[in-house]
């Protein structure tokens, strides 16, 4: 039987307090409609070009504005590399690539200089998608090595590109954010990078803060202007004299720079040479190019290069031997060389 007496109290109290609206979640997706921060991420990266982005992230996260959640996935084979040592020393939660990774776990992935390509399934753990920092302006030097191929190329400005990430595709995604960089003429590769490193820092901030605006208004790369960047090999630091001036390999030394040595031969064996300048005097001398001279004064190694002008060689290492100065190696070699032999090929 109901009791009633029950049953008028329950109502009553249901009465008296307020019914509230059903609560609907709102609908998320890659474009970041629905979404605000603060933003739950995973950050892929490998090396001291990704430390400056994630170094920035740990402090947007320290603050807990922008940030509330921040791991980070990486590879390690037998050396730990830059970044799991940074995360390491930090206490960031540090997870292994491929990630095992449950749907909804994490907003957003940001790679940065991460060297694998992303599969979809990786992907789409991530409700707004994967962002990437390159450091060219895309569409110009997609690849692995953009610092590089644009230094090489003796360009004067490059940039910043924040980009979303496609499956197993590099750096043709719709972009967010561009900054350029305009390259002072004796910058060289490690100075370059910090600089491009310490920007792309700050520019994948600035879409953090603004993530849902910037994806909806992310553009598609331009059609023109498309060029690449792959991964250097050692064959790529080898010196043409015939054909290269010595511009040209001026600014290959500034692209490889903490990277690789240029290399030539010396009687058929393998030399590096390392602090490689343009010649001060701006001579012109009509020798055929590779011809060796060695200047007393400057103590440096003078090369006839393509435009009949000099490149000068501070050290050089000759295969499996010690590496010496110009002194030493014009005392040890050339000066028991005869003149028509004098040559780098």
């Amino acid at each position: 039987m109901i009791n009633k007496k029950k049953s008028i109290f329950y109502l009553t109290k249901l009465f008296q307090e307020p019914i509230l609206p059903i609560q609907k979640t709102p609908k998320r997706s890659s474009s970041g409609d629905g979404y605000k921060p603060p933003w739950k991420i995973l950050f892929f990266g490998a090396d001291n070009f990704s430390l400056f982005s994630l170094s920035a992230l740990l402090n947007e996260y320290r603050k807990g504005e922008t940030i509330n959640k921040l791991e980070v996935c990486t590879s390690v084979k037998k050396i730990k590399n830059d970044v799991y040592k940074f995360a390491e020393k930090e206490n960031l939660r540090i997870r292994q690539w491929p990630p095992d990774l449950s749907q909804n776990e994490f907003d957003t992935g940001l790679v940065v200089s991460f060297g694998h390509l992303i599969p979809r399934n990786v992907i789409e753990r991530f409700p707004l998608g994967m962002i990437n920092v390159h450091a060219s302006l895309l569409p110009q030097w997609r690849g692995a090595a953009p610092i590089i191929y644009c230094l090489a190329n003796g360009e004067n400005v490059t940039g910043i590109s924040v980009m979303k990430i496609e499956p197993l595709k590099f750096d043709v995604g719709k972009i967010l954010s561009q900054n350029s960089f305009n390259i002072p003429d004796d910058m060289y590769m490690p100075e370059l990078s910090n600089a491009l490193g310490a920007l792309g820092a700050k520019e994948l901030i600035n879409c953090l803060k603004d993530l849902p605006n910037r994806l909806i208004n992310a553009k598609p790369q331009s059609e023109n202007g498309i060029s690449y960047a792959p991964k250097v090999n050692p064959s790529f630091a080898q010196i043409d004299w015939k054909n290269m001036t010595s511009i040209k390999i001026f600014n290959l030394e500034r692209a490889l720079r903490g990277f690789l040595p240029l290399t030539s031969t010396w009687k058929g064996e393998i030399v590096k040479f390392f602090n490689v300048h343009k010649c001060q005097d701006g001579s012109v001398i009509q020798i055929k190019p590779g011809f060796i001279i060695y200047d007393d004064e400057l103590r440096v190694l003078k090369v006839c290069c393509a435009d009949n002008k000099y490149v000068t060689i501070e050290k050089v290492q000759i295969f499996q031997k010690k590496v010496m100065s110009a002194k030493d190696f014009n005392n040890g070699y050339l000066k028991k060389t005869p003149l028509e032999k004098r040559y780098f090929l």
